[in-house]
């Protein structure tokens, strides 16, 4: 949505810089199929209709183990959500089993999305056939620089399944992008805004001022980490300013950042 801001000075009529505003839907690690909650993702789907959003990015694992009827019944379900733009990515899960050659028929994507002339998403593949850890790679760690260089008077956000940095109280991070160094190199270089992961099934935030990088829980798995119940996240972007939400299923909405800042109080709830 845009807006334009008018003032009279004297005779004069001046006309303020133009401002604008986005709201943007991520779900992630959907897990159709064994471990998910239909009853949940139903009321996902209108609690996001309600919404009204600009986009929706789903950050992987969209299935549990990448199967035809699994992607078959997760596109049923997500072509409810009532938004022009859907981003996918993939993540491990949906690669099991040969699945990523589904993912490409069922959830086609581009890479690069320009949401609107001040905001666009680029996304990352970072899941491997049958691996569980994450990989970018050299020459999508360098296609990416390139190409967020080409934005830098935008509001730029990268989508990827796995978590870029570590995440706490999910044990072992051995199963993160096995290049991380080079990428957190590369987004930083490029001075990418705001990165989207999922993958952990964790909400988590890590700010560094000239970058945030929002973990997502999961949206409808029964495999739940930590004091947290099924979410999504909801990001707004105003003026360049963002700000990013965790929204409990059927629940409150609270600011992503204010969970880490008060990380002891948000883990006796």
């Amino acid at each position: 949505a845009y807006a334009i801001g008018v003032r009279l000075v004297g005779s004069e009529m001046c006309i303020r810089d133009r401002s604008y505003f986005m709201k943007i839907v991520q779900l992630s690690d959907v897990h159709f199929g064994a471990q998910f909650r239909d009853d949940i993702f139903n009321q996902v789907i209108d609690e996001v209709n309600d919404l009204s959003p600009d986009a929706v990015i789903i950050t992987g694992d969209l299935t549990n183990e990448g199967l035809k009827e699994e992607y078959e019944g997760c596109k049923e379900l997500i072509s409810k959500i009532n938004v022009k733009k859907i981003i996918a990515v993939s993540g491990n899960h949906d690669y099991r089993n040969t699945g990523y050659l589904h993912f490409k028929k069922y959830f086609p994507f581009q890479t690069i999305n320009e949401l609107n002339d001040d905001v666009v998403v680029v996304t990352l593949g970072t899941a491997r056939p049958d691996r569980d850890e994450g990989e970018v790679g050299y020459r999508q760690t360098l296609w990416l620089e390139r190409t967020m260089k080409k934005y830098e008077d935008k509001v730029t956000i990268l989508a990827m399944h796995h978590h870029l940095i570590g995440i706490p109280d999910t044990g072992s991070d051995r199963l993160t992008i096995i290049d991380a160094g080079d990428v957190l190199r590369a987004t930083l270089d490029a001075k990418v805004n705001l990165v989207l992961c999922g993958h952990k099934h964790r909400p988590w935030m890590w700010d560094f001022s000239n970058l945030l990088i929002a973990n997502a829980g999961t949206t409808s798995s029964k495999r739940v980490r930590g004091f947290f119940e099924n979410s999504y996240n909801i990001i707004t972007v105003e003026n360049k300013k963002i700000q990013v939400d965790l929204k409990v299923v059927g629940g409150k909405r609270t600011p992503l950042q204010d969970i880490t800042k008060d990380y002891a109080r948000f883990e006796d709830e």
